[in-house]
Formats: structure tokens, sequence, C-alpha cells
């Protein structure tokens, strides 16, 4: 019987899970789900006779290691920071390991070993890591089989509420790790406009967004995601002018998220003595220079901010609970842990309520076999999710790893290493299964 561990049991995990389980019988497959909380982990198998629920702190390298031994393939979903242990684990035991992270240069080094012990270390292999790269190699693999040439990719992700479930004034739903939106801008930015090269800042991320029409669903804004200029050479588009990939919100986000960084709130490093015990106002009080004046707190931020006191701006940081006098009651130590808190408080969608995934890649591209014509290339993916069910985020997060779990245990990905899905073995194979499932691109094409 082939053995699958699924680490971690969080918001990702459901669809994921309910896939693996759905798929042992058939297979042969049993499908152990570990997570630190039993309880969560136990919630996710629901009784499966071919699942098991187990308690694992992925700190506990003793039952970390046992756990891997015995699997044909680990499907990682914890947090980034346990991806190079978890890959170096399942090299040293011949076991497979997939994960939606992003790959780090450690995991890229395993590639030879991997390899050695004839295993598949897939990472970014999710939806933003993941789909779309796949949609977006096969896209510009299209191109190249017509004679064409990219001279600008442009690359959008997101995961907001759906247009019928927008209940609160922020207009976002935390449906994945609020860790990861907190933290979105902490590296800064950069990409390639028109042949130049933009650095933005970390500081500067949120100052930086700009208009996105996207089609059934109007205008969205976009800011700068992580490095882009790196994504040239991992999808060999020597000749791009423009390389941009950029994050989708509903207008409005980035002016407000703009002041939370400017304010510092969104720091891992300084620890705060007994956060539980303080309250919201005086955490935030912390942030606001002594010289600042003002009568309150929330004159004070205005101030320092230099922005309206009673703007949209100032009412949504008071609605978000930043000028409570209720103690945080966390158990964390840092003003990002309690900005997650809180997020994850005041933005969880309701029991009526769905939410929704958006990828849209924008080529531009020449043929110059056909005197220079030029063509635009949108390719859009939208998918809502089902109220008190599954999210759009767990399914498209969970859905490619699982089918590459699949995959390789029915034989059906014949290459080892350290990989992330551009790989035309892979992301072939991944697709087509995605669109099986009903996760399907929509394409356009202009002439410019």
């Amino acid at each position: 019987m082939k053995k699958i561990l699924v680490l971690g049991a969080g918001q990702s995990s459901p669809f994921l899970i309910s896939y693996l389980l759905e798929h042992a019988e058939a297979n042969g497959w049993f499908v152990t789900v570990a997570d630190r909380d039993v309880n969560f982990a136990a919630k996710r198998v629901a009784g499966h006779p071919r699942g098991d629920a187990i308690a694992l702190d992925a700190k506990d390298m003793a039952m970390l290691t046992a756990q891997i031994k015995k699997s044909d393939v680990v499907v990682n979903m914890l947090a980034p920071s346990f991806q190079h242990l978890v890959a170096w684990e399942c090299v040293q035991h011949h076991t497979h390991m997939i994960s939606a992270s992003y790959r780090d240069q450690r995991v890229r080094d395993l590639h030879t070993d991997a390899q050695r012990a004839d295993v598949l270390i897939l990472c970014e292999c999710g939806l933003d890591p993941g789909i779309d790269h796949m949609s977006s190699m096969s896209l510009i693999s299209d191109v190249r089989e017509r004679g064409g040439i990219v001279e600008a990719f442009l690359s959008y992700g997101s995961g907001i509420p759906a247009p019928d479930s927008l209940s609160n004034p922020m207009k976002y739903a935390i449906t994945w790790n609020p860790r990861n939106v907190v933290m979105a801008a902490e590296h800064g930015a950069q990409y390639l406009k028109s042949g130049q090269i933009k650095i933005v800042p970390h500081w500067q991320v949120f100052r930086r967004s700009w208009v996105v029409e996207v089609e059934g669903l109007g205008t969205m804004e976009a800011y700068p995601n992580r490095d882009s200029l790196s994504y040239k050479r991992i999808y060999g588009l020597d000749n791009a002018e423009t390389m941009i990939r950029g994050t989708l919100r509903y207008p409005g986000w980035s002016e407000t998220w703009l002041q939370i960084v400017r304010l510092g709130l969104p720091n891992e490093e300084l620890r705060i003595p007994d956060l539980a015990k303080r309250t919201y106002a005086e955490v935030l009080e912390m942030f606001i220079p002594i010289s600042t004046s003002g009568d309150n707190l929330p004159q004070r931020v205005a101030n320092h901010l230099q922005i309206s006191p009673t703007g949209n701006i100032m009412e949504k940081l008071k609605w978000l609970g930043l000028f409570s006098e209720e103690p945080t009651g966390i158990d964390g130590e840092t003003s990002a842990e309690v900005l997650s808190h809180l997020l994850q408080k005041k933005l969880a969608l309701g029991e009526t309520e769905r939410d929704m995934v958006v990828l849209v890649h924008e080529l531009e591209v020449r043929y110059p076999e056909d005197n220079n014509r030029r063509e635009k290339v949108v390719s859009t993916l939208i998918e809502y999710g089902e109220p008190n069910r599954f999210t759009a985020m767990s399914k498209t997060v969970g859905l490619p790893a699982a089918i590459a779990a699949k995959l390789l245990l029915t034989d059906d990905l014949p290459i080892t290493g350290s990989h992330i899905p551009t790989h035309a073995a892979i992301y072939s194979a991944i697709l087509r299964e995605l669109a099986a499932a009903g996760l399907e691109f929509k394409k356009s094409v202009s002439a410019v």
C-alpha cells in the first residue's frame, strides 16, 4: 500500500486532503495527516477508513523523520521555514516531496542528491506560485511554436472575496495564512518595465499600485510582487522588455495597507514584553513618536501619518481594531503576530460568503516571420469557492499538489531532482488534470 503523508492541516489543506482520500481506495493509498493540533487533523480526515490523523510538531525531528521514512510521498503544507528541513529528510529517505511554498536556494541545491535518490522534490506547486507557473509556461510554449517572441509578460494573482461577498470595509477575506498578507512587502519588489529595472523598497510597495482591468470583474488594483526579474530566466523570456508579476486587490486596499506599513506594524523582529496583556491601542501607541502632537491616539496617528483623522483610511484602521482597549490575548511576541490575529478575527468569511481566486496573464507578442505582426494574449482564470465547504483558495492551492502526488504514485511523472512546475513533463500533465477538474483559463487574442 502506498503511503502519503500530509504535513499541515491549515486553511490551504482541506481540498488537498479530501482529494487524496477520495482517490485512496481506487489507488491503494493510505493518507496520514499530521498537524500540531491533532483535532484539526482529525477534522480534515473525518473518519475516512483510508486516513489517519496524528499530532506532530515539525520541530520534533525524531518523529518527523520516522513519519517521512515510512512514506512514499510527503505533501508539505507547513510554513516555508520548514521547507528545506523536510526536503532534506525526504532525500535522505528516498521519499518524494511536494510543496506549495517558494523554492529557496537550499532546496535548489538538493537537485543532484534528489536525482541520486531517485526522488522528485517539487516546490511551488500550488496556486501562486504554482498554477501561474504552469499556465504561463503553456502560453509561452504555444507562442514559440507559432514563431512568436514574447516582448512583454505581465502576470497577476489574487485570493479575494467574491463580488457578492464584500461584507467588510477592507473588501478582503483571510482564506490562507494571514502572516503572508501581513508580511507581503517585507522584501520589497523589483520588475522590468520597457527595458528599465524598477526597484521598490518595502515601505514603497503599496504606494506603487496601478489599475488593471479584469474581464468579468472590472477595475482592480495591482501592486508589484517580489522579484519579477528572476522569471525572465525561469520562463526563458530573454527578449522581454517588460516583466511584471503583481498581486490584485479591490481598489482601496493599497492606500490603507501603505499606512499600516508606514506605522511599522508588520515587524517580526522586535519582541514586545507581556504582549498578551497589552491592548491593541497600547501596541499601536508604541509605534507613534513621542514628539507627535494630538489629544488622543487616533489624532496622533493621523498627525504622524499626515492623513485625515476623519477620512476613509482612519475609519478602516479603527474598524480593524487597532485602537481597541481590549487585550490582544495572543500567544505571540511581535506586532506582526498582532496584525495576523486581527486579520484572522476581523476578515473571516461569513457562513454564506464565498471567496474567489483570480489569475491573469498578459503577453505582448511579435511574429518576425509574419511582417512583425503583433498581438496581445490575455489568459484569465476566475474560480469561486463554495460557502461552508471548500474555499477557492483551498481548491486552487491544494489541487495541483494533490494531482502531483497522484501522478507520482501512478508513475506518470517520470522526473527526479529539485524542480518547480516549469518543466514540460510536469506542467503539461498537471494542467490536463486541472482542466478535467474544471480549472481552465479563458484565452483571448487581439491585434496590437
